[in-house]
């Protein structure tokens, strides 16, 4: 199963009518991990006047929002309904605001949080983590130049190329293609050519 996190924590920041809003984003997979970046920020922002959070998690489907002080729907929700539009799963959001004196109304605040949670998300770095193989490819120099394009038809990712005696390449597939592209391989090759797991991991095939 593929899921969408972001690959370190971010931040961003705006003035709205004086206001001061703060989005912090965090890469997290249990309860424990965001309910601590949560206070991390709380104790960044004593002074601030709201820290309002939400996330969402794979462990047991969790997901929280809290306003924070804020009337009922315009912080909480909002936050999680940019984390929830965007697919992002195992991932913590928390929007501090320092007020500035001017009221925002409901609808103003609910903009301005969606805002606070959209702009942390625009400044992430997105990973696209699905179940994969690390398979170890052995071939011959004279049969390495056909594999390129059976490895791009599968979307496969190449880690590493070492150039001995033969040519021996470390990749990444999808684990639902894994063996197809095995097939292929070999059927490329024919027969001679040695494809090897390695092992199994959830790997980041948003990386270019």
């Amino acid at each position: 199963m593929e899921y969408k996190t972001i690959a370190a924590p971010c931040e961003a920041k705006f003035i709205e009518k004086k206001s001061e809003f703060i989005g912090y984003l965090c890469p997290v997979q249990t309860e424990e991990q965001a309910i601590a970046f949560i206070e991390q920020i709380r104790a960044m922002h004593r002074k601030a006047t709201h820290n309002c959070y939400a996330y969402i998690l794979r462990e047991n489907n969790a997901a929280r929002h809290s306003d924070d002080g804020e009337p009922g729907g315009t912080a909480g929700v909002p936050i999680y309904e940019v984390l929830r539009k965007e697919g992002l799963t195992d991932i913590c959001c928390v929007v501090t605001r320092y007020f500035g004196g001017i009221m925002l109304g409901a609808g103003g605040l609910v903009r301005a949080y969606t805002k606070g949670a959209k702009d942390a998300v625009d400044a992430a770095q997105i990973k696209c983590m699905a179940a994969a193989e690390q398979l170890v490819v052995t071939v011959d120099y004279g049969l390495y130049g056909r594999l390129a394009q059976v490895f791009l038809d599968f979307d496969a990712r190449v880690e590493n190329e070492e150039f001995a005696d033969n040519v021996k390449i470390t990749l990444y597939v999808r684990e639902e293609s894994a063996e197809k592209l095995r097939e292929k391989l070999i059927d490329t090759c024919n027969g001679s050519i040695s494809v090897e797991t390695a092992q199994k991991i959830s790997y980041d095939f948003a990386q270019k």
